[in-house]
């Protein structure tokens, strides 16, 4: 109290990640859906995101395109591969620009940057300007991953974890975790609740596209493989609570 007045502060809960770098896929966005945005996921996944955020966790974000086109299914129907990547890259944007809308339906501040230069609808990507609006507590959403065919967008969300600094990359799937083999074709698989990046390539597990986990081992920087669609799941891993699988050193 100061001269007969009570001077009150938000109280921020403690978090073990300050920083962090969620990768979302795009064919998540589908729901039960065959293509699109299912728009309920799509509220969802704003709602979990919007929880941490009001905990004080600086969020970054990379989603994924495939849930509206892949360039490599462009390259299999006979399109050039290139050409088919950028439409992907595309993709990615028009996904970037749902979840904008209900990140901001929710009075979450937001920043969509581009590596492709859209001035009309969302800022150039610039790691200093992306650095400084995280501090400010406003989402991040970077789309077109990395702006250059030939690259997926587990190598965009793994660079622009670096790039920022963040405490670890988060990749948000539909499966629980790293298990031994496919747990929805092999009912025997068992899961990993931590694992290191060498046992990862000694078991030949499919945890990102190689160029995206090397470049996180490279540069120690963790990630955690989770359940993105089940409620709740989001803050417990920014918690420490155990959710999912931890690649670590």
């Amino acid at each position: 109290m100061w001269g007969g007045f009570f001077l009150s502060f938000p109280i921020v809960a403690t978090m073990k990640y300050k920083r962090i770098l969620l990768k979302l896929s795009g064919e998540a966005l589908m729901g039960n859906k065959q293509f699109g945005i299912d728009h309920d996921v799509l509220s969802q996944y704003a709602l979990e995101i919007k929880g941490i955020v009001d905990a004080g966790v600086q969020v970054a974000i990379v989603i994924g395109g495939g849930n509206i086109f892949r360039g490599i299914q462009a390259e299999n129907g006979g399109m050039d591969r290139v050409q088919g990547d950028y439409m992907g890259m595309l993709a990615t944007m028009i996904n970037s620009m749902a979840l904008q809308a209900s990140l901001e339906k929710l009075e979450v501040q937001t920043r969509l940057q581009s590596a492709i230069e859209m001035n009309q609808i969302c800022e150039p990507y610039i790691r200093r300007r992306a650095v400084r609006h995280l501090e400010k507590n406003r989402v991040v959403i970077f789309g077109a991953g990395t702006g250059n065919p030939y690259f997926t967008t587990d190598t965009a969300a793994s660079l622009r974890a670096i790039e920022i600094e963040a405490d670890v990359v988060l990749k948000g799937t539909r499966v629980d975790g790293i298990y031994t083999a496919d747990p929805e074709k092999d009912k025997t698989a068992t899961k990993f609740q931590t694992i290191t990046f060498d046992e990862v390539y000694e078991k030949n597990l499919n945890v990102m596209d190689m160029t995206a986990f090397t470049l996180c081992k490279e540069n120690k920087l963790p990630i955690i493989v989770f359940d993105m669609n089940k409620k709740g799941n989001l803050k417990k891993v920014v918690d420490g609570d155990g959710v999912g699988t931890l690649v670590g050193f």
